[in-house]
């Protein structure tokens, strides 16, 4: 385990060391003379967050710095991905979106410290990923960073664009296959066709695009991570990058179309009712209206799904949506930050989601990153101490015992959403595979559930029986179902049920079939772009297996819907309280 992280220090210091040298000498070239045409911004920034910066309130990857008066470059980095966040700009989307004189004057400083500071390959923002993210911040907001400045101060800004353009040419391969590598590419073609003299590199880059298309998006429009936020992230850079190829008048390459076409219906798949994504393996719900308006931008029309979309399964009737994990976790590189979440759900109600997965821990450090991948923090059934997948025995933070899904299978005939599905991640530790079946009715007010635990063969028998004479008790097991913080949940019924009431006035209520044990217990909602975990509650369904088979049924009911006299438009800005 030693040698394996010694090689990866070494080979991320080489890395580096290449990085920071192609950096110095593209440093030699000659400034672009200007932009071939006047850019106009694309990317969408938060009004909210943009004042926070202003006030000298810096709120990056889950750490707070509250430095007022401070030069960006000058305040204390808290981690690693802290100062990543710096270095690639995208900071700059929410100073554009407040636009007043205060914070014109904060990006154009903070922009050019970063060239006096940085431009000659200082600092970690010289790694393809970042720069390619920089690169694009820095071209949609000319106008902003540019207006008012002195010529000198246009000079900098156009030669360290040409530096950073030409960096790009000769190191966008040392990115990561995947995410890192598309931010690399979109914004060396971003730049390419921007920068007067900058045109050579555009068509290398759109074949090579071009080529990670084909390679990272497969056949039903998904990536390997099967991470739904940043399966968004590529989406939007593919489709900025193609904009900006037909804008230019030049051919955008067939698979590049073609795998824009391949995502827009997985997307839609993975959107839940209220217009927000599906929180699985280490995504997020996405920004406020990103989801829409990057679908909008595609010129993809809408088109159903057909079948699983990344591995996922939707199930939609009347104003709720219900979103299920139904494939193995991503392994090897893509499952870095995999979570052991299959036949884990979602179920959101018009615009209020009401069951969750508590998401990614990765903002708030390394205990909470475990601890949010583990199968306790999903809508699922676990077994006491067990996730579904595990993490590998050499230490790595990878899991690689994985659960495989059993064929999916649709009720013939049904009119209602339906889904049955199994997993057998348990099965060579316990001999018990999980089944899963879910039902949403057709008006969408009712989800029927059935877990069950189940010892098939006589081999999985045989397991099971001795780990019962091993530990002399039932394998105790539970299925939870995390609740989102905007939902007031209390006991009702005398215990036998609980009652969920949504900020829009629906009423939900959750019973089951006596074969477990019902109680309410705290959880957590993990969040980016905030500082501390928001704390929130868990139905919890506990229960012992004893013989070779336990069966549970659920239900969750919509008792009252939204009064007419109510808008349910409230929708509040994560970014804009702590």
């Amino acid at each position: 385990m030693a040698g394996v992280a010694r090689s990866a220090w070494w080979q991320e210091a080489w890395v580096q060391a290449m990085n920071r040298l192609a950096a110095r000498r593209a440093a030699r070239a000659e400034p672009a003379a200007g932009f071939v045409s006047q850019p106009e911004p694309r990317t969408i920034g938060l009004y909210a967050r943009g004042k926070q910066l202003v006030a000298g309130n810096f709120l990056f990857a889950g750490h707070l710095v509250e430095a007022p008066g401070l030069d960006l470059w000058d305040i204390a980095r808290p981690s690693p991905a802290y100062e990543a966040e710096l270095h690639g700009f995208a900071w700059l989307d929410d100073l554009a979106a407040v636009g007043d004189p205060a914070a014109r004057k904060r990006a154009q400083d903070w922009t050019f410290g970063w060239i006096a500071r940085h431009g000659r390959g200082q600092g970690m923002g010289w790694s393809p990923d970042l720069t390619g993210r920089r690169l694009i911040r820095w071209i949609n907001h000319a106008i902003l960073l540019l207006g008012g400045q002195n010529r000198d101060r246009s000079l900098a800004y156009y030669h360290s664009l040409s530096q950073q353009t030409l960096f790009l040419s000769r190191r966008w391969q040392a990115a990561s296959p995947g995410l890192p590598r598309f931010e690399a590419l979109t914004g060396l073609i971003y730049a390419g066709l921007a920068l007067i003299g900058m045109e050579d590199h555009v068509d290398p880059a759109a074949a090579a695009l071009a080529r990670e298309c084909t390679r990272e998006i497969d056949a039903q429009g998904g990536i390997p991570t099967r991470n739904p936020e940043e399966l968004l992230e590529v989406f939007t850079l593919l489709t900025w990058a193609a904009q900006a190829l037909a804008d230019a008048g030049r051919v955008v390459p067939a698979s590049h179309l073609e795998a824009i076409e391949r995502i827009a219906p997985t997307l839609r798949a993975l959107r839940h009712a209220d217009g927000g994504l599906a929180r699985f393996h280490g995504g997020g719900r996405g920004l406020e209206g990103r989801l829409d308006h990057a679908l909008a931008n595609s010129g993809v029309k809408p088109a159903p799904h057909p079948g699983p979309a990344m591995g996922f399964v939707r199930l939609s009737a009347g104003r709720s949506s219900v979103v299920v994990d139904a494939a193995p976790p991503p392994g090897g590189q893509a499952g870095a930050s995999a979570h052991a979440s299959t036949l884990a759900f979602e179920l959101t109600s018009g615009r209020r989601p009401v069951v969750v997965n508590c998401g990614s821990g990765a903002p708030f450090g390394a205990d909470w990153h475990r601890a949010s991948r583990a199968t306790q923090s999903h809508s699922t059934l676990s077994i006491d101490g067990y996730s579904s997948s595990r993490f590998a025995h050499d230490g790595r933070e990878v899991l690689e015992l994985c659960a495989n899904v059993a064929p999916l299978q649709n009720a013939a005939g049904d009119p209602d959403p339906h889904l049955l599905a199994g997993h057998d991640g348990w099965r060579a530790t316990h001999g018990v595979q999980h089944l899963r079946d879910l039902t949403l009715s057709a008006d969408g007010r009712h989800l029927a559930g059935v877990d069950m635990l189940l010892a098939e063969t006589p081999d999985d028998q045989a397991r099971l029986t001795a780990l019962y004479r091993r530990q002399r008790a039932g394998l105790g097991f539970a299925i939870r179902f995390h609740l989102h913080p905007d939902a007031d949940v209390a006991l009702d019924m005398g215990g036998t049920a609980v009652s969920i009431a949504l900020r829009s006035g629906e009423i939900w209520v959750f019973r089951h079939d006596g074969a477990a044990r019902l109680s309410l217990e705290p959880s957590v909602y993990l969040e980016k772009g905030r500082l501390m975990p928001r704390a929130t509650r868990q139905i919890l369904l506990s229960a012992e297996l004893k013989g070779f088979e336990a069966r549970i049924g659920w239900t969750l009911a919509k008792a009252q819907d939204t009064p007419l006299a109510i808008r349910d438009l409230d929708r509040e800005d994560p970014t804009s309280r702590p």
